[in-house]
């Protein structure tokens, strides 16, 4: 009987060793962020437990498949590598409805984001903290009111609306005698929005390679250790 090509077992053992050690990463990295108050101010992440709770939940299965993955190469257990064949498959059929979902739902996403920008107006009747952080938003992206421009401040265009640089002329329009930032910051979140997807979708991508190779890793050596 054929034995169990070394190359393929260690390399199985050392790609399932850093795999475990991303998860202990992620994992470390995310409990720390949920139970520290110093780190969710310095890094300014106050109302997402939500989602750290979710990346300690990915660390976690991340460690398991990965021990699963190292004690089966090593003692060459069927079982071990079988249970991580199909929990890493089940992550890539996950990633994969996650990705097709984002794009058939993409067109809701952004006309839910306008729903609930148009429920802010008009902006003058907003408190004055809301009004700030939007007065901080508009300077730093050279953008005005939340949907129709400069129209959802009504006749009380703030400071921050104003063109302040002789080049922004061109992104500018002209308001009761001043230049005024024409670009709503709607087509702002929008885009930044369409941006952070481009990358999740390339991280994404990026992992389903990885745990391609990893599935073909154990799916060759479960087989090689049912013909030994």
């Amino acid at each position: 009987m054929a034995g169990v090509n070394k190359c393929l077992k260690y390399s199985m053992f050392v790609f399932n060793f850093l795999f475990w050690i991303c998860g202990c990463v992620i994992l470390g990295v995310s409990i720390w962020l949920r139970v520290s108050k110093n780190a969710q101010e310095e890094f300014n992440i106050q109302g997402m437990n939500s989602a750290i709770d979710l990346m300690i939940a990915v660390g976690s299965i991340i460690m398991v498949l990965g021990f699963f993955g190292c004690c089966g190469a090593v003692r060459e257990s069927r079982c071990l590598l079988l249970l991580f064949f199909i929990g890493l498959f089940l992550i890539l059929a996950l990633q994969i409805t996650a990705g097709v979902l984002g794009v058939v739902y993409k067109p809701k996403i952004e006309a839910e984001i306008n729903k609930t920008m148009q429920g802010y107006l008009p902006l003058n009747n907003q408190p004055e903290s809301f009004k700030d952080k939007l007065y901080t938003i508009q300077q730093e992206n050279k953008c005005c009111g939340l949907v129709y421009g400069y129209k959802d401040w009504l006749n009380s265009i703030p400071q921050s609306c104003l063109c302040t640089q002789a080049n922004d002329v061109n992104e500018c329009v002209t308001v009761s005698g001043k230049l005024v930032y024409k670009q709503s910051c709607y087509t702002v979140f929008v885009d930044s929005l369409k941006n952070n997807m481009g990358i999740i979708i390339g991280i994404a991508f990026g992992l389903a390679v990885v745990e391609l190779f990893g599935l073909g890793f154990s799916m060759a050596l479960y087989c090689q250790i049912g013909k030994k």
